[in-house]
Parts: C-alpha cells; sequence; structure tokens
C-alpha cells in the first residue's frame, strides 16, 4: 500500500513567538476533570475568489471544528457568539472583541490563493488574553486529502496543550461487509473505511503495532488458527506460529514485545510473549486455567489478562515476567477482554450481568468501577483512543454488530460503521 504525503511548507511559526516573548509557556499539560478550554474559530479567510476555494475552506473549517468538538480539550464556541464582532483582519486582530465572548483561545485559517490544483492552508493559534502569538503552520497537499489536512491541523493544535496527536489515528477492526471476515481500517471518526485482507479465509483479531506499521492478526490460512504479522504499506506478511491455537496479540507500548494467547504446547490456553517480530516465544503463565485476552499497561511493565484460574473469568494483572499474579475484578461470575488505558489509571472490560453484556472501567487508583454501557444489547471488545478519552467498542445495540465510540465518561455514544458485520476493533497510537 502506497501512502500518500502532505508537503509541510515552513517551520513551526510559533519560534518566532518564543523569541518575541520568551517568558511565555507555549505546551500545557491538561488534567482529567479541567474545564474544556473556550475556543473561537470563524470563518476562516479565502485569498481567492472560486468557488473551489470557498469549498475547500467551509471543509476543513467544519472537520477542524468536529475534531475540537470530540477533544473534550475545547469547547467549541457558537458562532451565533460572533455575529457583532467586527470583521477578522488576520494583520490587526481585535483580540478584546474576542475576550468579550469569553474566549481563551482563536484559530485563525487562511486559504492562500494557489498556483496549482493542490490545497493550501494555513491555521493559526492566539492566546485572546495576551493577544499573544502561540503557533502556526502551513500545509500544501492534494485535493483527496483534504480531510488528513484538516486532521493534521488539528492534532498539532492538541500538541501545543500536552496532548497525544489523535485525529491522524487509525482504527483497524474485523468486517464481513464483502462476504468473508478481512481486515479493514478507517479513521478516528469513521471515514476513509478501506479493505486491507483479500483472502477466501478468516482473519480476526487485529492489532496496531505502537509504531503504525505492523498489525498482528489471527488467520485460518492453514486450516487452523495462526498468527502473523501484516505490514500493510510494504504489502508483506510474515508467520509468527501456525501450531495449535493462536489469537488476541497485543503489542507492549515500548515496541519491544508482543503478547499473545495460544494453544501450541497442546495445553489449554496460556499466554505468550515474543519480540516485535514475532520471534524467540516463550511462555509467561502455566496453569490448568484458561488464560487470555492479554493487554499491556502503558509502561510495558504489567499484563492485565482474563483467566478462570479462580473458577469463573476474572481480569488479573501480571508483571511482563509473569510473576506478581493479582486478582483485579471480584464480585461477579463474568469478566473479560481488559483494556488498559493509556494514562494508566483505567481498565475497561466486558461483564456479564443477567446474560447481557456491558463494558465497565475499574479504577486502579481507587479500585472502584463503573458502567459505561448501559442498554440491552451485547456490548464487547472495548479498546482505549490514544488520549485515553475515549474508547471504541462493538455492540448490537443497533440490530446488527457494528462499532461505536463512547466517551470514558459514558458521554457522547457515536456509530461509526454501518455496513455488514463489524468487530474487534483496535485503536493505533
Amino acid at each position: 500500500m502506497k501512502t500518500k504525503r502532505i508537503m509541510l511548507y515552513g517551520t513551526f511559526l510559533f519560534l518566532a513567538a518564543l523569541i518575541l516573548y520568551p517568558q511565555q509557556e507555549v505546551v500545557m499539560s491538561l488534567k482529567d476533570g479541567m474545564p474544556a478550554i473556550p475556543l473561537a474559530m470563524p470563518e476562516f479567510i479565502i485569498h481567492s475568489s472560486t468557488p473551489e476555494a470557498k469549498s475547500i475552506a467551509r471543509q476543513l473549517h467544519q472537520i477542524i471544528s468536529e475534531d475540537f468538538k470530540y477533544s473534550r480539550v475545547f469547547q467549541l464556541l457558537p458562532k451565533s457568539h460572533y455575529s457583532w464582532i467586527r470583521p477578522l483582519n488576520p494583520k490587526k486582530i481585535f483580540f478584546k472583541d474576542w475576550e468579550s465572548i469569553q474566549a481563551n483561545v482563536l484559530f485563525v485559517g487562511e486559504i492562500p490563493e494557489s498556483e496549482d490544483d493542490n490545497i493550501l492552508f494555513e491555521g493559526k493559534i492566539y492566546d485572546v488574553k495576551s493577544g499573544h502569538f502561540i503557533f502556526g503552520k502551513r500545509y500544501q497537499g492534494e485535493k483527496n486529502l483534504l480531510r488528513l489536512v484538516a486532521h493534521k491541523m488539528a492534532d498539532e493544535v492538541m500538541k501545543i496543550y500536552g496532548e497525544k496527536p489523535l485525529f491522524t489515528s487509525k482504527i483497524v477492526f474485523v468486517s464481513n461487509r464483502d462476504g468473508n471476515d478481512e481486515l479493514y481500517t478507517m479513521d478516528y471518526d469513521g471515514q476513509n473505511q478501506t479493505r486491507l485482507t483479500f483472502n477466501r479465509i478468516k482473519d480476526y483479531m487485529p492489532a496496531w503495532s505502537p509504531d503504525g506499521r505492523k498489525i498482528a492478526y489471527t488467520s485460518y490460512r492453514k486450516n487452523s488458527a495462526g498468527l502473523y504479522i501484516l505490514f500493510p504499506y510494504d504489502q508483506r506478511r510474515d508467520e509468527v506460529i501456525s501450531k495449535g491455537t493462536n489469537y488476541a496479540p497485543s503489542w507492549s507500548p515500548d515496541g519491544k514485545k508482543l503478547a499473545f494467547c495460544s494453544t501450541q504446547d497442546e495445553s489449554n490456553p496460556e499466554i505468550y510473549v515474543a519480540t516485535s517480530y514475532g520471534k524467540n516465544i516463550r511462555r509467561l503463565t502455566i496453569n490448568d486455567a484458561i488464560d487470555t485476552a492479554p493487554s499491556w499497561s502503558p509502561t510495558s511493565r504489567e499484563i492485565a489478562f482474563t483467566s478462570d484460574r479462580g473458577g469463573t473469568p476474572q481480569i488479573y494483572v501480571m508483571d511482563a515476567e509473569g510473576s506478581n499474579v493479582r486478582r483485579k475484578s471480584f464480585g461477579g461470575s463474568y469478566f473479560d477482554a481488559p483494556a488498559w488505558s493509556p494514562t494508566g489509571d483505567m481498565i475497561a472490560y466486558v461483564s456479564r450481568v443477567d446474560q447481557i453484556f456491558d463494558i465497565y472501567i475499574l479504577n486502579l487508583r481507587t479500585n472502584q468501577t463503573h458502567k459505561l454501557t448501559e442498554s440491552n444489547a451485547r456490548n464487547e471488545s472495548p479498546c482505549w483512543a490514544p488520549d485515553g478519552r475515549h474508547l471504541i467498542f462493538s455492540s448490537n445495540i443497533s440490530g446488527s454488530i457494528q462499532l461505536y465510540t463512547i466517551d470514558y465518561d459514558g458521554a457522547n455514544l457515536r456509530c461509526l460503521t454501518t455496513k455488514g458485520t463489524n468487530k474487534l476493533p483496535d485503536w493505533s497510537n
């Protein structure tokens, strides 16, 4: 698969701001519970009279607006607040106007005149109270990359506030929309759904590597559930192991190891670990129980997993070498599919109560749990977004099994897929 690249013109424009205002702190870190930052984003300025330039400006504005709304970092002020403000002049901004509508941050977008058919877009961020320029960047790219240009711009703004890039992240999942269970990818918002594998066999349980260059997954390529690594950008596939049943791969966040579940020793399912390229396989758990669904902590020092060693499936945590096993779930008869949050303080999992499957979140600091989904549907396979504020999961709430995203507190449920059966998602870093 060939990837198209966006040409980036210039460098970070905030270098000039650092020279002018050496005491100004540009990068901020936001904590959970802090109020969202009020952000004003007026219509983008167009230095061209062509209808196409106006269409590009409108699309870029809409996509970036949706990104900021989704972030939970920014509160996008409604357009109705701008009605009495003087027209925006990038060369002379009246910051008092924007301060009067309670904006803390002003995003200014411009579409310069372009000499070719490419998109040319420039975005700048200002601190309204001080009137200081914080950051700016210019992009040029092909027209079919408009959404990527918008997402990249939004990600750059997020990084200013100490946040991980989210909007250019990808989701890999399994779908049978074309008649067979195959691997697909899509953007964080469900756009650009693209098929990755083309087989007459079933592919399952994909997992992104931390660098986003590899996908580990289960495939029935040799009439058994083998574990493979797909290199989607190099059109290559490597076999890790085909002996026994192998599934539920999970990459360590440091990119050095790959954990998975296997029956390769002709035993019950156990957890194994290999190098990031699937070499030097060794066993971590050794008992008569079923151990499965490994999920690494963000430090790569611990692994959460499911085991029925206590009689029923429960959530356990062990050190990365397989020692120091301790139970984390109590009080129920079925817990499965743990997913460790990127922030390290929460584990999402599936629990069955009265034959209904819902997703719960365990707070590792307080040992308290809260129910994330509330429906009579079957909600499964939770996976965290790289920012730790959102999750994706599969559900048959609409009748068929589709993929949904939801915020960590249960707000903003969104359906991303509609065609076929879609399941087993994994979100790239």
